[in-house]
């Protein structure tokens, strides 16, 4: 089965529907033999999601680097912490780790992920799986933009079809195995 990493919050965000999208989602990549690569925070939706997964058969590896161990409030019941010394090794681990990616609602650190992980695919550094999970519509703006740098002519429309989006956790992992299976 794959590793699924996903990038969310370290907040739970406004509105519940951002919580039960990631619980959700960790039901299913734990029912469905997948592994989770995340942050490794315990907090906010990243912890619901690793404790979702947990609860529900799979593996969890958090990545975080010494910094933010304790301003992030590391999760240290996951079945792997690994520590790494700065943001860029972060990301680089977890991309290493993992088979396809997921983006839920979060911050700039979520953003940063999520584009920086996009730029690889679109370098041709990794050919995986890259989706938005648009929880309550939480993506739509940004698709609009990004759809609006494809008609100003700086977006390939292929690179943009890149990236893959759905409005619920079942549809979203849909995709990813599918795409998944067709690598």
């Amino acid at each position: 089965m794959a590793a699924i990493c996903v990038y969310l919050g370290s907040r739970a965000g406004n509105l519940p529907a951002y919580q039960q999208a990631a619980v959700r989602l960790g039901e299913l990549i734990g029912q469905r033999g997948h592994s989770l690569v995340y942050g490794g925070a315990r907090i906010g939706l990243m912890g619901e999601l690793a404790n979702s997964v947990m609860a529900n058969g799979g593996e969890v590896t958090g990545v975080m680097p010494d910094h933010l161990v304790e301003r992030e409030q590391a999760h240290l019941e996951l079945d792997e912490l690994i520590r790494v010394s700065n943001m860029h090794e972060r990301k680089a681990c977890m991309a290493e780790r993992s088979d396809a990616f997921i983006a839920l609602p979060g911050g700039i650190g979520t953003l940063e992920e999520l584009f920086e992980t996009w730029t690889w695919r679109y370098l041709g550094l990794h050919h995986k799986p890259l989706g938005l999970l648009d929880t309550e519509g939480f993506y739509q703006p940004l698709m609009t933009f990004l759809d609006s740098t494809v008609a100003a002519g700086f977006v390939a429309g292929e690179t943009r079809a890149q990236l893959l989006d759905a409005a619920t956790p079942e549809a979203m992992i849909e995709l990813i195995e599918a795409r998944l299976a067709g690598c």
